[in-house]
């Protein structure tokens, strides 16, 4: 008797060490260092075109890196994803103002950084594609660009 309860004491115990370790290797990284990415011409690295980045990158989740701005370029049907092309940050409206950031789109038609951007005051975005560039009218306060470019509003789109 005394021989199978020091057994369940051993194998319960196992059992717990087990969980701990198994515990200890699921943990997100994620949630400890913000990795480093940023998109570039040309790389076909990135995913989920037309889905909200943010939703995984960020603190606490699983993608890679915590992104300060990220979001898809179409084409001007606005079916299409439009790699290669550029986003940029300005003070001002229609290209005005100072140029805060530059934002390689990927040949996914994906953009996303780790960099960190002042939202604060507003930012004016615009999205240079290889005939033209489109520039949005009004001051943005966050890079979430899907939180307002969704399934329901206008893409992000340049020619």
């Amino acid at each position: 008797m005394l021989q199978k309860t020091k057994f369940r004491i051993a194998f319960i115990f196992s059992i717990i060490v087990v969980f701990i370790i198994l515990g200890e290797s699921c943990t997100k990284e994620n949630t400890e260092k913000n990795e480093k990415k940023i998109s570039t011409h040309n790389s076909k690295e990135s995913h989920n075109m037309g889905t909200n980045c943010m939703t995984c990158h960020k603190k606490g989740g699983d993608g890679e890196g915590w992104f300060n701005a990220a979001g898809t370029v179409y084409d001007s049907s606005k079916a299409f994803v439009l790699g290669n092309t550029t986003v940029k940050l300005f003070t001002g409206p229609n290209g005005t103002g100072d140029l805060k950031h530059t934002i390689q789109v990927d040949g996914l038609g994906n953009f996303y950084t780790t960099e960190a951007i002042d939202f604060t005051n507003g930012l004016y975005p615009a999205v240079q594609g290889p005939t033209s560039t489109i520039y949005m009218s009004t001051a943005t306060n966050t890079g979430q660009c899907y939180s307002c470019h969704n399934t329901t509003t206008d893409k992000i789109w340049t020619k």
